[in-house]
C-alpha cells in the first residue's frame, strides 16, 4: 500500500471512530434527556474535521504535475497540516481562557452515573485513536497525521483532566478544574506551536535531515572514480519529492563518456534508494607530476591551515585562460565574504604569480 493510501486509510479509520462515538453519545444523551451529552456527541463530528483535511489535503497533494507546477503538488500535505495545528492551538486557547473563568468562577460539579459512563468511554476511545493516528503519522513522516492524532489525544486529556478534578472537589471540596484546565491548556498551546512549526518550516525551505545528507556522501563516495563529495544541496517539494544536486572529484584523466556513465550511476542510485531527483556536477582532480597537480597541492595545504575554513575543493587552474580558481566552505564564525576572499586571495596569489586568482566562497546548505 502507497504512503498516500496508508495515510487516508488512517484518516477514514479517525473519521468513523469519531463518527461512532458521536452516535453513541448521543444515543445515551437522548435515552438520559441530557442536552449536554448530545452537544458534546456534535462536538465529537467536528473533531472528524481534522481528518477530513488530511484526506483532502492528500488527494490533492497527490495531483500529476504541470505547467505552472512541475515539481508537482506534495507542499499542499504542509499546508493541511498547517490548518490542523491552527485548530489545535485554537483549541487550546479557548480551553485556557474557560480554564482561567473557573479560576476566578469555580463551578461545583454535578455527574450522573451516564455521564461517567460516557467520559470513560470517549477517554479511552480517544487515547486510542490519538496513539494510533499519531503512530501512523510518525511512521509516514505526516505532519497532518501527526497533528490530528496530537488533537485527539489533547481532547482525551482535557476530559480525563475534568473528570480528576471533579473527583478532587467531590472528595476534598477543593477545586483544581480551572487550574488543572489551565495547565494543560498552556501544554496544548506549546504543542499547538510546534506542531505548526514544522510544517511551515519545510514550507520556508527548512534544513535536511543530517542523516540523509551523510548517507548521500557515504553512498556516492563509495563509487570506485569519486574522490570527494561536495556541495550537497536538497530541496523539498513534499514528502514524496526531492530535488538535489552535489558535486564529485573525479580524476583529469577520464574522458567525456566515462565522466556521463559515473554521473548516471550516481543519479539512478539517488533515486532508487531516496527519491531523489540528483543533478551531478564534476570537479577534474589533477592528477600525475605536472604544474596543475603541484599547484593543486600548494593551494589546497595553504587553504586548510585555517581554522576557519571547513573545506577546500573545486580547484581548477587553466593555463590557456590564465585562470586560478578554488572553492572555500567557511564555518559560521565568516560574516564577511569579501574580507575573507582578499585575505585568502591575497595569500595564495604568491603560488601562481602572473594568474587571475578567483577564490569562491561556498555555504554550508546541508550538512
Amino acid at each position: 500500500m502507497s504512503r498516500s493510501s496508508q495515510i487516508i486509510r488512517t484518516s477514514i479509520i479517525g473519521i468513523v471512530t469519531n463518527v461512532l462515538l458521536a452516535a453513541f453519545k448521543a444515543a445515551v444523551g437522548i435515552i438520559a434527556s441530557s442536552v449536554a451529552i448530545v452537544m458534546d456527541a456534535v462536538n465529537n463530528l467536528s473533531d472528524a474535521l481534522s481528518s477530513v483535511i488530511t484526506i483532502v489535503g492528500t488527494k490533492l497533494s497527490q495531483r500529476p504535475a504541470d505547467r505552472e507546477h512541475p515539481f508537482g503538488f506534495g507542499r499542499i500535505e504542509y499546508f493541511s497540516a498547517i490548518i490542523i495545528a491552527v485548530i489545535v492551538l485554537s483549541a487550546g486557547i479557548t480551553s485556557l481562557i474557560e480554564s482561567v473563568k473557573k479560576i476566578f468562577n469555580p463551578v461545583a460539579p454535578s455527574y450522573t452515573t451516564t455521564t461517567l459512563i460516557v467520559i470513560i468511554v470517549a477517554i479511552v476511545v480517544k487515547l486510542l485513536l490519538g496513539r494510533y493516528v499519531k503512530g501512523k503519522g510518525e511512521q509516514l513522516k505526516s505532519d497532518a497525521l501527526i497533528a490530528s492524532g496530537s488533537d485527539a489525544l489533547f481532547d482525551a486529556i482535557i476530559t480525563l483532566a475534568t473528570l480528576v478534578s471533579a473527583g478532587i472537589m467531590l472528595l476534598w471540596n477543593v477545586s483544581l478544574d480551572g487550574i488543572l484546565g489551565a495547565l494543560i491548556s498552556l501544554v496544548i498551546i506549546k504543542a499547538g506551536v510546534e506542531m505548526l512549526a514544522s510544517p511551515v518550516n519545510e514550507l520556508l525551505g527548512a534544513r535536511v535531515s543530517a542523516d540523509l545528507v551523510r548517507e548521500v556522501k557515504q553512498e556516492v563516495a563509495q563509487f570506485q572514480q569519486v574522490h570527494g563529495v561536495y556541495d550537497i544541496i536538497l530541496h523539498n517539494y513534499g514528502p514524496d519529492v526531492m530535488i538535489g544536486s552535489l558535486h564529485v572529484n573525479v580524476p583529469d584523466t577520464m574522458n567525456a563518456h566515462e565522466i556521463h556513465g559515473l554521473t548516471r550511476k550516481i543519479t539512478n542510485l539517488m533515486y532508487e534508494r531516496h527519491g531523489i531527483i540528483m543533478t551531478v556536477g564534476v570537479y577534474a582532480l589533477a592528477t600525475g607530476e605536472n604544474r596543475r597537480a603541484e599547484l593543486q597541492e600548494n593551494v589546497m595545504r595553504t587553504l586548510a591551515r585555517h581554522d576557519e575554513i571547513v573545506q577546500v575543493h573545486g580547484f581548477y587552474y587553466s593555463e590557456k585562460d590564465n585562470l586560478l580558481s578554488v572553492d572555500v566552505v567557511p564555518d559560521i564564525t565568516v560574516h564577511d565574504d569579501a574580507a575573507l576572499i582578499a585575505a585568502l586571495t591575497a595569500e595564495i596569489q604568491p603560488l601562481a604569480p602572473g594568474m587571475d586568482v578567483v577564490v569562491v566562497v561556498d555555504h554550508n546548505y546541508s550538512e
